[in-house]
């Protein structure tokens, strides 16, 4: 026999030996299982009711996970240069601009360790928040840490020296840690495999959007203070606005938000139901509270947790590194501080359509990786015009930054495959909490990479970048194949006379390599 049969007390007690697995039983399955396979017993699924289904589901949870992932981005770290800074993405840049650094006494090296401390916090956060988001409501823990970063940034204009900056930063980072893989599973919950990129490309791609809004908004706010309209420094208006904003936010997520499928008031019960017959093919189930030490194990010895972790710390160290290089190139230009801030708009205008388009376009061609690579090549291309171009080329060497964005795609092609192609609850925060430890990381790392001392062409920094992007393009090109010959492998299990396929066993908890129907989207 090429597999194993058990029943679910086996399953339950984690005898899982073999990677053939197949479970014969759903009783005594915890948490939300053994209800769901009572409810959706023969249900069928025509395609009206899905579209239907697909469109509330839109409509309800999308807006949420759009509105935090853009205000998000928008208070994140600062940059390295002081002086220039350009970036629309982070509120600490554009309140050095508006005078943080001068109020507060800073020196350039304190002022570098506000976007460290943040990193620190996040690499901190990032294992008990995964395990908490499994234990806990998924939605009410996300709002509740929304909530807490709302309340945490607006402090910041309270701040009057380095201390008490780094204090509020270091619990920026300890709450937001939790969103980027909160959402990952909220996805993963709600949507089918071949829907899945597109869902994570349109919230992923308000961070994108971020660089617009913030560059004009910023711009906004800077422009009243320079002239004196405000009665309180610039800065202390931006963190009050920005933390307001998110405690909003935050408590939208508490009221609306559902933490599963079977929660969701917006919807009626027989489409709770159907929500969940829906997702019957991804071969993921809507997740259990149960932490189970064996798909801890299994997820450490997989070899794909480590190519996504990899892929994360290196494509991390090109995001640091670009974060500091952007104002180095309008410094370049000789704008005023003003004026630089808007130069980030087209960059983030640029990003924000090749996100949406790239991550629909997988799920269309059922491609996913492969739109992950080619702008992963695009970003090659960008960051080669940067480094060979004269330097006294700046219109190019500008474009080459824009297109250097794109590399970035890919990163967010990896978070989508996070949600479709890690299955078991445990197993899938324990891989999203090694995913965003390396994240961090490579975040800290980044920055390190471009020196002063090597200006004006800043050649180790470009080269470094360089080397991780073609890192990333190989890397997802062995995650590719490593789907697609266990794909066939389950194949030939499935298609033999011996393979019994047995009902509900979607709805296990099982993990991707116990789950012989789970099929990798590549």
């Amino acid at each position: 026999m090429p597999f194993v049969r058990t029943d679910s007390a086996d399953a339950e007690k984690g005898l899982h030996g073999s990677k053939d697995f197949v479970v014969t039983d759903v009783r005594d399955v915890p948490d939300a299982a053994a209800a769901v396979t009572a409810q959706i017993a023969n249900v069928e699924l025509s395609p009206e009711e899905n579209k239907r289904l697909l469109r509330k589901i839109d409509l309800n949870i999308l807006p949420l996970l759009c509105c935090v992932y853009l205000i998000q981005f928008l208070d994140k770290t600062p940059r390295k240069e002081v002086l220039t800074f350009s970036s629309g993405k982070q509120a600490l840049s554009y309140a050095s601009i508006m005078g943080l650094r001068q109020d507060n006494n800073l020196s350039l090296s304190q002022y570098s360790w506000l976007s460290s401390i943040f990193y620190l916090a996040f690499l901190v956060g990032e294992w008990p928040t995964n395990y908490l988001l499994q234990r806990l409501p998924l939605a009410k823990y996300t709002g509740v840490n929304i909530v807490l970063w709302g309340i945490v940034l607006a402090c910041t204009a309270a701040t009057t020296n380095f201390a008490g900056l780094m204090a509020v930063r270091f619990f920026l980072g300890l709450f937001e840690s939790c969103v980027t893989p909160s959402f990952s599973l909220v996805t993963a919950q709600w949507y089918k495999k071949r829907e899945q990129g597109t869902r994570t490309g349109i919230w992923f791609s308000c961070n994108a959007f971020a660089n617009v809004v913030g560059a004009i908004m910023a711009w906004g706010f800077a422009k009243h203070d320079a002239v004196g309209d405000f009665s309180i420094p610039g800065w202390k208006i931006l963190f009050v606005f920005l933390g307001g904003v998110t405690i909003v936010l935050g408590a939208a997520i508490l009221c609306f938000l559902p933490d599963s499928p079977l929660t969701a008031r917006f919807l009626t019960e027989p489409d709770r139901a159907l929500a969940v017959e829906r997702i019957r093919n991804n071969q993921t189930g809507i997740g259990t509270r149960a932490h189970k030490w064996y798909q801890v194990r299994e997820a450490l010895l997989d070899p794909l947790t480590w190519c996504y972790c990899l892929y994360a710390g290196a494509m991390n160290v090109f995001n640091g590194g670009v974060t500091s290089f952007f104002s180095i190139i309008i410094s370049s230009f000789g704008f005023n501080k003003l004026d630089s801030l808007l130069y980030n708009a087209p960059g983030g205008a640029l990003l924000f359509v090749g996100v949406l388009f790239f991550l629909w376009l997988g799920d269309r061609i059922r491609l996913r990786i492969l739109c992950g690579i080619i702008p992963l090549a695009i970003g090659l291309l960008g960051v080669l015009l940067c480094w060979q171009l004269p330097t006294h080329l700046k219109v190019g060497r500008l474009i080459g930054y824009y297109l250097w964005l794109y590399a970035t795609i890919g990163l967010i092609v990896c978070v989508s495959l996070l949600s479709s192609n890690v299955s078991g609850s445990t197993k899938k925060t324990t891989v999203s909490s090694l995913f965003f430890v390396f994240y961090a990381v490579g975040n800290l790392v980044g920055p390190q990479t471009f020196r002063a001392q090597d200006a004006p062409r800043y050649g180790p920094g470009l080269a470094t970048s360089v080397a991780v992007i073609a890192f990333g393009i190989a890397d997802l090109a062995v995650i590719w194949f490593l789907y697609a010959r266990e794909n066939r492998r389950r194949d030939r299990i499935m298609s033999s006379p011996d393979y019994e396929p047995k009902t509900n066993q979607e709805f296990l908890d099982l993990t991707d390599r116990e789950n012989i129907a789970f099929r990798y989207s590549c």
